[in-house]
Formats: C-alpha cells, structure tokens, sequence
C-alpha cells in the first residue's frame, strides 16, 4: 500500500470520516444542537462527491494490489451513494431533528453508505464479504430506531434475512476460494477457476449473487424490503430503497464478469430477474399502503436493473446501460419518498386525494417520480429501461426485454391507483398542512432532475442512435 493507494479512496476514507465524526460529535453535542453533526454529514457527503468526481475524470484503476477497482463504475457508485445519501438527509431534516438519535442517525447513514460504495468498487471476495457487513449492520439499526411495532417486526426481518444470506454469501466466498486454489482477486479468479469443478463453481457463485440480492432487494433476498420500508422512519426507508443496491448491483456485475465462460452464471441471474420484477409488480398491485407499494417497487426495479448483469461479456452495452439506471431510478425513487416525508400521517393511496389542487407541485414531483418508475418518456427510468432491453436484445436474451415490457405495462395499475385520488374532485379526505418544507423542497429538485437526466440521456441516446 503506498500513498497513491490512499489517494485514489479519498472518497472512501472522507465518508468513514464523516460518520465517526457524527458518532463521535454527537455524543459531546447537547440535543438543540444536533444541526452541527448534520452539517458535518453533509460536508463530508459534498467533500466525498467533488473527490469522486476528479475521480471519475481520471481512474486510478486497480489499487491495493489490485483487490480494489478505481474504475468508472465506482465513480460512478460513489457520486450516485454521495447524491442519493445528501437528498435522503434533505428530506429527512424535519423529522430526524432534536431526535434523541439525530446524530447516531447520520452516524449509520454514512457508514452504510461507505459499504455500499465499498461493496461497488470490490474487486476481492474477501473485500466484497467485508463491505458486506459494513453495509448491512447499520441498516438493522436504522429501521428499527423508529421504536414502533411495525419498525421492531421490519427490524428483526431485516436482520434475520441479513444474517442467514450474509452466511449463505460468506459460505459461496468459502466454496469459489477452495476450488480456486486460494486466489480472492478478481483478475486472477477467472483463471483459478477455468479447471475447478463447473458444478462447485456455479454453486458458489449462486451463493455469492443469493447474499448479494439480500443487500439489493431482489429476489430471493427481497422479504425485508416492504416491512422495512412501511415500519421505518421515512428517511430511513428512502434510504434503504435506494443506496444499498447502487453497491449490490454493481458487485454483482464484476462478480458475474469474473466468472469462467464454462458456467453460466448469466442465466441465473436472468431468472433471478424475471423473479424479482414478477413477483414485486404481482405483490405491488395489491397494496394500499404508499410505502409498502414503493418496497414492493423497488423489488421489480432490481429485477429490471439486473438485466445488464445477465448479459455480461456478451454485449459492450451491458455496463453503460446498468451505470446510467441505476441514477436514474436513485433519484426517481427518492422523490417519490421526499413527497411522503413532506405529509406525514398520510399512508394510504386515498389519503392523497385532493393533492394536486392543495400543493401542485407536490403533486407534479409525485407524477414525474410514479410515472418515471413506470418508464413513461422523457423520464430518465424510461431512458434507463431502454437501455437495459436493448443490452438485453444485443446480449442474446431478447426474451428478457419482452418480460421487461410485459411488466412494465403490468406495474401501470398500481402506480395510477396513486396518482388517480391525487387529481380526483371531490374534498380531500384530510386538510393538506405542509409541516416539512424540506422535504417540500427535496421533492422538487429531486423530480426536475429526474425529468433533467432523462432529457440529457435522451439526446446521448438519439445522437449514439444517429
């Protein structure tokens, strides 16, 4: 290790800062004074970005002995972790300020946000197990700080599931090491691997991809999601949503990427997608409930996301289409949660009726993020969706892309049954008092720059096109 190792994970190491100076800082901060450790969070999660942003403009490429990748994808993990974390502390202000947790709160935000961007840039088994656990832990700890009910059973899930798929994960690390011959990194696994039994192989592949889904809420690790989601803070489950899978998605792409040609681990996970976005639009079309309808969303989104990675290595399309969704849903999701957390109280879809005459630009942040998770033009999932057919079509899974478009026209149910009370006449079933002007806010500049990437990734898109 040598000092342009440390350089190249300034953003790493300004993100683990961050959250020790908020666990350390708050305990010495009297509670009416908690808004310093938000600005400290805050300030490390811009400091982190701007690093990850030079970054990007230059790659380090390989670094502590090549068990770490500094490559575009972990650019883009970071600024996308950074972003998305930012907006969920936005949007979060009202109601995690003067908690008696608030800076154990920015604490766990951060340091989660750390194993997701660790877990993206893995690049080693051994590193993927430990970014693993670092992503993990403080979740279980952020959904069940709500000290309901309903956060307990999200809580307990969360960690039961956690901890049976982070065994099974460390258990396929365990497998692929011993017919490896030893060898942790990447670059030399392909070969480690070519003459090891394809049957020991695959199976700790499957393993490995099984834990990983845990920590990106598909199939089969996807049971915590809805729970978490309805019985957490609303910050928390914008969080939870969101930020891990930007990590999971990516380490299970240079995960797939390394393994030999022989074992077909792509078709593992095509039916893991087809799993996930099935299952999650089949369980959405039943729910009432605004945010186990946005879990149960968030679990189709996974499976739409892991087409590119059932492509890999049979298509040039496959990365740059997963790089640009993953933003893309990161900030459709989170205006879609910045609306709820501006009207607390309101959990069901009718507790939304009379939305667009009471504050119209929730209201059109809401309908730009439904309609966006939906794949409606010009939004930018519409654009990711696109691409992520289109490497499908390109890699020889074409039949992968038209479970995409079956279930992309199945989701449109749910996702109007929100936004039919919001633009219904009739008087709203409660008075619309706008209590959290933050997240108020967060919802605006979240939805314009999802309606801005899709614009901008629409261009690119016509111009590569032509």
């Amino acid at each position: 290790m040598g000092p342009a190792d440390v350089v190249a994970v300034l953003p790493e190491i300004l993100l683990l800062t961050g959250a020790l100076v908020a666990l350390v800082g708050g305990s010495f901060t009297p509670r009416e004074q908690q808004w310093r450790v938000r600005l400290a969070a805050v300030a490390a999660l811009v400091a982190s970005g701007v690093a990850a942003g030079f970054g990007l403009a230059s790659p380090a490429g390989p670094v502590f002995s090549g068990t770490y990748d500094v490559d575009t994808a972990t650019g883009v993990v970071r600024l996308v972790v950074a972003a998305s974390t930012l907006l969920v502390i936005g949007l979060g202000v009202e109601e995690v300020a003067g908690h008696r947790q608030e800076s154990e709160t920015y604490a766990l935000l951060l340091l989660s946000a750390t194993g997701a961007v660790v877990l993206g840039g893995a690049a080693d088994l051994l590193v993927l197990v430990v970014a693993f656990l670092l992503g993990s832990i403080p979740l279980y700890a952020l959904v069940g700080q709500a000290r309901t009910g309903p956060a307990a059973e999200g809580a307990m899930k969360t960690y039961l599931l956690g901890a049976l798929l982070g065994i099974v994960l460390m258990a396929g690390v365990t497998v692929l090491l011993g017919v490896g011959g030893g060898e942790a990194g990447y670059a030399g696994l392909t070969a480690a691997l070519a003459g090891a039994p394809a049957g020991a192989v695959a199976a700790g592949a499957v393993a490995v991809l099984v834990g990983l889904m845990f920590k990106a809420g598909g199939v089969p690790g996807h049971f915590w999601v809805p729970d978490a989601a309805q019985g957490a803070s609303v910050t928390a489950a914008a969080f939870l949503t969101t930020v891990p899978k930007v990590g999971a998605l990516v380490a299970a792409f240079r995960l797939v990427d390394a393994m030999p040609a022989a074992v077909d681990v792509q078709l593992v996970v095509a039916v893991l997608a087809v799993a996930s976005m099935t299952l999650g639009n089949l369980a959405a079309l039943g729910q009432t409930a605004v945010r186990r309808l946005l879990g149960w969303s968030t679990v189709s989104q996974v499976g739409y996301l892991l087409l590119p990675v059932a492509v890999v290595g049979r298509t040039d399309l496959a990365e740059p289409a997963l790089l640009f969704y993953l933003p893309a849903y990161a900030v459709t999701n989170l205006t879609a949660f910045a609306v709820v957390a501006a009207l607390p109280g309101r959990e069901s879809l009718e507790d939304y009726r009379g939305l667009g005459r009471a504050h119209p630009w929730l209201a059109g942040a809401l309908l730009v993020s439904l309609l966006g998770l939906l794949g409606t033009p010009p939004t930018s999932v519409f654009v990711g969706k696109l691409l992520v057919a289109t490497a499908a079509w390109d890699g020889g899974a074409g039949w992968l892309a038209v479970v995409l478009v079956v279930n992309t026209v199945a989701s449109l149910s749910y996702y109007l049954r929100w936004l039919a009370p919001m633009f219904r006449g009739g008087e709203p079933i409660k008075e619309y008092a706008l209590q959290r002007l933050w997240a108020s806010h967060g919802a605006a500049i979240a939805g314009m720059a999802s309606m801005a990437l899709g614009l901008i990734g629409g261009v690119m898109w016509t111009l590569a096109s032509g």
